[in-house]
């Protein structure tokens, strides 16, 4: 195993990312960027998430603390409590078990870094 890992952009020499398919996840194309895996003790997941408008998640939780950045675009944020749109720049973060869903109620593809932290043994 690595104390570190450095990811390269998709597409260049020594990427290792790779697009994978979410459970609940609607015209979008997920992508890994780094794994607990990837380093000695590790724990963080991270990627990012190229939506579509009209592209988002289905209203619903999992046990992830997790992070939302929006990198570019806007995304529809909905909680149990309130509806908010996010733009490039804003970040949302939520602990593991929060129902929330996102949807690309803009009109340009909007992309979502996501900082993912699974429960911890």
């Amino acid at each position: 195993m690595a104390q570190y890992k450095i990811q390269r952009k998709k597409g260049t020499p020594g990427s290792t990312t790779y697009a994978y398919t979410a459970a609940g996840h609607n015209e979008c194309v997920p992508t890994r960027l780094h794994d607990a895996a990837d380093v000695d003790g590790g724990k963080l997941i991270m990627g990012i998430t190229y939506f579509v408008p009209g592209g988002g998640t289905d209203f619903g939780a999992n046990p992830l603390e997790s992070i939302y950045y929006i990198l570019e675009g806007e995304m529809t944020l909905k909680t149990d409590t309130e509806e908010t749109v996010l733009k490039a720049g804003d970040s949302y973060h939520c602990c593991g078990g929060a129902a929330k869903s996102v949807t690309n109620t803009g009109d340009t593809v909007t992309q979502m870094l996501v900082c993912l932290l699974p429960p911890q043994a």
